[in-house]
């Protein structure tokens, strides 16, 4: 008997300390800000982006391998430009006027707005951060596809952004995940 009482009581101790362990189970909501937040400014299984744009001069920003592929600008400018048509979309507003050519969304980058661009790219990322944050379920259901397609074109042309930097040396290891 006395064994049965101490069990009960270890148990009564036990499953509370449990349960304060445990986690809340991920939600919708939870999952897409995840990320957003690990492609914006949370480097966790790759590197963020800003911390792949981070430090860079104008003219480093526009260096390229002279193969044809694109500068860490480029990529940039790619990355600011999709993120706010995707914004507008999500919430309805008027987007940038587009052409239809996607080249454009690469080669319309000027090194001179280099430290402008760095600022909208960590703008349009905190905006889609917020539209998730203040969205409702029935608001994230609707959204949640071009999200996540967000996230995944993100983390592809951050990929590439320290790609290139690697290329130029201008990337330091110690940024990256480890």
């Amino acid at each position: 008997m006395m064994k049965r009482v101490a069990i009960l009581v270890l148990w009564a101790i036990a499953i509370p300390v449990f349960a304060q362990d445990q986690k809340p189970a991920p939600t919708l909501k939870s999952i897409l800000l995840d990320q957003l937040r690990s492609t914006h400014n949370n480097s966790d299984w790759f590197v963020c982006a800003n911390v792949a744009v981070a430090g860079l001069t104008p003219e480093q920003a526009s260096w390229t391998d002279g193969k044809g592929n694109h500068s860490v600008g480029q990529l940039t400018y790619h990355l600011v430009f999709w993120n706010e048509q995707q914004l507008s979309k999500l919430t309805g507003t008027a987007p940038a006027k587009y052409s239809g050519n996607n080249d454009e969304t690469f080669k319309n980058f000027d090194n001179k707005s280099w430290s402008e661009t760095v600022k909208r790219l960590d703008k349009v990322l905190t905006d889609l951060e917020k539209l998730v944050e203040n969205a409702d379920e029935a608001k994230l259901k609707e959204i949640a596809p071009g999200i996540a397609h967000v996230n995944t074109h993100n983390a592809y042309h951050i990929g590439q952004i320290v790609f290139v930097r690697k290329e130029q040396g201008s990337w330091d290891p110690n940024k990256g995940v480890k």
